[in-house]
């Protein structure tokens, strides 16, 4: 028995071209108009070809993993080598410096206020209102992820 729809226009190279898209902060949208399919398309790729969805997630994690890093120098600091060609007394001459630059605020505050919210969060904290680390979620087994909004 034929599979109900078109066939699929997956083709193995395309699992490659997902990785290097993710690379740059593609989202399913993005990936959908890329490959000029329908993002349930690229859902349903992505859920049932381990291939394509392990492209998908480890150019995701490798991009999330760079403006994490980003935005950490942002906000601690950092030195930056610089090296330019100048011309003194005739003779192009090679001029290296480090720039520093201090640590940011907004970066500091906005890291802060993502990766630590119950100390850092603007909101007063409420007694009787658990608050949830987003971030601590994403290692708990998936049982303690179950919300009950009944209980």
């Amino acid at each position: 028995m034929n599979p109900i729809g078109r066939p699929t226009r997956f083709e193995p190279e395309m699992c490659e071209q997902a990785h290097n898209y993710c690379l740059l902060g593609a989202t399913n949208d993005e990936l959908a108009l890329f490959f000029a399919v329908s993002p349930s398309t690229v859902d349903r790729w992505i859920a049932e070809r381990p291939e394509f969805g392990d492209a998908v997630r480890t150019g995701r994690i490798a991009a999330d993993a760079r403006v994490a890093r980003g935005l950490y120098d942002r906000a601690v600091g950092y030195d930056r080598k610089v090296e330019r060609q100048v011309v003194l007394d005739g003779a192009v001459k090679a001029l290296t410096c480090i720039i520093h630059y201090p640590p940011n605020v907004q970066a500091c505050i906005f890291w802060l206020r993502n990766r630590r919210r119950r100390s850092w969060s603007e909101a007063a904290p409420e007694a009787a209102v658990p608050v949830i680390d987003d971030i601590a979620l994403l290692d708990a087994p998936e049982e303690i992820m179950v919300r009950h909004d009944g209980d």
